[in-house]
């Protein structure tokens, strides 16, 4: 059990923060399933969407903290890369 009033507080805000973070990190990982399955039915202009709401989500989660402002940017660059490398085929 926790012993201070700032541990108490804590306690309280952890489970909710964790909350909001699996939902942050949920819409990531659906937008690059639904990202990767339209590039691979070689649909580009859903595909084009699609890469949108992932950088868009990727930049929510990391905007709030809930992941690293770099590994944003480096999973943005390897989808559009991914994207890039699917529409040449």
């Amino acid at each position: 059990m926790p012993n201070t009033k700032s541990a108490i507080k804590a306690a309280r805000q952890n489970p909710k923060k964790r909350e909001i973070n699996l939902v942050a990190l949920d819409k990531i990982r659906k937008a690059i399933k639904e990202l990767k399955k339209m590039s691979s039915a070689g649909k580009t202009a859903e595909t084009a969407k699609a890469l949108e709401k992932v950088f868009s989500a990727l930049d929510k989660a990391a905007k709030k903290n809930v992941i690293h402002k770099n590994k944003a940017n480096r999973s943005k660059s390897r989808l559009a890369k991914f994207v890039a490398k699917a529409e040449k085929k």
